[in-house]
């Protein structure tokens, strides 16, 4: 139970997640603030903005619009949009999660005299019971769980963080909102990048990248030219469709290199690997990473986490080496580690 009218800051999307958050905050007796952040204009947002200020006249609880669109566009946008110029396929929620969240609003927050700021995730903030270090935990919803998003959140962070709904599953969640407002009770999940409400990343990146989309060479795995590709940016590991020739059998992205601008295609049994390394390390439960530790490790957000063992190469450098081969490792997605439902920590995928 919170101490009475202690102050926390919960991100208000308009959806239903968030609407619970709030409502569940206020009802442990939290004096409860409601912030909508304004991160992109494009058509939409206003909607979110106005169903936001719906759900916080319903709560009767105060609620500001932070604009947020400078640092988001330096902290997430570039990021996303560099990465994926290299022929890397990024997490922009991941970033967003770091340094917009968990930096930019938590300073909104102690401005407005807030201890705590929340969200809408499905997760839960514990301490380890080994480490004593603060970690996201699993969901009580495997289907909806957003652990991996959250893995770069520092100690500092996440002592800062409430994630009301942690404890719940989406259909327990929608009977609370229903009890709300049966408007956004009934809203659908967001599933697209907050960014791109298209989801048309290659037409967004032509539109705002300075950079220009060079053309170069598709090959297969011994450097032979098989044809000519449109720019990295429109490929990933893993993609069969949409490469634009015809091999007379499947042929998959198994590779994109950026220093000689090719992208490399092979068959699908070539997309297995078991080794990886990731670098820009962060740490959760565990304050380093060591010689021979067993976790689970998780390639991509919707990726079923598998035993793999770890070890150090270098100060900034991890060598993951998975127990059974994975498909379609793909650079600049996150390694995410788990020490049994709590993360351990994760970096960013560099290669095979």
């Amino acid at each position: 139970m919170a101490r009475m009218k202690e102050k926390v800051v919960v991100g208000l999307s308009g959806g239903v997640d968030s609407t619970v958050a709030a409502y569940l905050l206020k009802e442990q007796g939290y004096d409860v603030i409601g912030v909508t952040l304004r991160l992109w204009d494009h058509e939409g947002g206003s909607n979110a903005v106005q169903d936001a200020r719906r759900v916080a006249e319903k709560l009767d609880i105060p609620f500001y619009v932070l604009d947020f669109r400078e640092k988001f566009y330096h902290e997430v946008v570039t990021y996303f949009m560099d990465s994926y110029m290299q022929g890397l396929t990024p997490n922009p929620c991941i970033m967003c999660n770091r340094y917009i969240k968990g930096t930019a609003l938590i300073e909104k927050a102690n401005a407005l005299g807030a201890k705590w700021i929340a969200t809408g995730h499905y997760a839960k903030i514990e301490k380890h019971a080994v480490t004593g270090r603060y970690a996201i935990r699993n969901s009580a919803t495997a289907e909806k769980d957003q652990t991996y998003a959250l893995y770069r959140l520092t100690q500092e962070q996440l002592q800062a963080f409430q994630l009301p709904i942690g404890e719940l599953t989406k259909n327990e969640v929608r009977k609370i909102a229903e009890n709300i407002d049966g408007f956004i009770a009934r809203k659908g999940d967001s599933q697209d990048i907050c960014f791109i409400p298209d989801g048309d990343y290659i037409s967004f990146i032509h539109r705002e990248s300075p950079k220009k989309v060079i053309e170069g060479a598709f090959v297969d795995r011994e450097g032979s030219i098989l044809g000519q590709h449109k720019g990295l940016m429109h490929y990933t590991v893993g993609q069969r469709k949409g490469l634009g020739i015809a091999f007379g059998k499947p042929m998959y992205v198994t590779g994109l290199d950026a220093g000689k601008n090719q992208v490399v295609l092979s068959e699908n049994k070539d997309l297995f690997e078991r080794t990886l390394y990731a670098d820009n390390l962060a740490h959760m439960a565990v304050e380093a990473f060591t010689d021979g530790m067993r976790l689970l490790g998780k390639i991509r957000y919707n990726h079923k986490a598998a035993w793999c063992t770890v070890r150090m190469v270098a100060e900034d450098r991890l060598e993951c080496v998975f127990d059974e081969p994975q498909r379609a490792i793909t650079p600049g997605q996150s390694l995410v580690l788990y020490d049994g439902e709590y993360v351990a920590g994760g970096g960013i995928v560099r290669g095979i």
